[in-house]
This record gives structure tokens, C-alpha cells and sequence, in this order.
């Protein structure tokens, strides 16, 4: 018994059936997938503040066309 626990501890990680992943490899695998999510979520957060903005710009007053104003001796008669 003292043999297996020995080789387990030997080799840490992943043991599948054919093969076995490496601790080490799962660790820079997680560790890249979690810096490229957090790297991702801040430029989507910058793009949808720079569409948010943008959107801002195009509905101010100033840029909007003047519309007729109706008088109100038109709704008198």
C-alpha cells in the first residue's frame, strides 16, 4: 500500500485512464483563462461606455434638427 501512495504523491495531478495532465499545466491553463476573462471584461466594459457616450452625443439638443413649432392661434379657430 505504501508504494501506490508514494507514486501518487510523486506525480500530482490529473490521472485519466491512457494519460495524466500535469498539476503545474492545469494551474497555467486556469491561470491564463482567468487573465484573459478579466482582460476581456474590461474592454467590453470600455466599449460600452464609449457606445454609451456616443449615443449620448447624438441625441444632445445642439446637433438635433429645429422642428415648426405649431402657434397657438392654429388651434383657436
Amino acid at each position: 500500500m505504501s508504494s501506490i501512495n508514494q507514486q501518487s504523491s510523486q506525480n500530482p495531478g490529473l490521472n485519466l485512464v491512457l494519460f495524466s495532465i500535469p498539476q503545474s499545466l492545469l494551474l497555467q491553463l486556469g491561470t491564463g483563462s482567468i487573465l484573459l476573462l478579466l482582460t476581456t471584461g474590461k474592454l467590453t466594459a470600455k466599449a460600452l461606455e464609449s457606445i454609451g457616450e456616443a449615443s449620448e452625443e447624438l441625441f444632445r439638443g445642439d446637433r438635433l434638427p429645429i422642428l415648426p413649432f405649431p402657434d397657438d392661434s392654429e388651434f383657436d379657430n
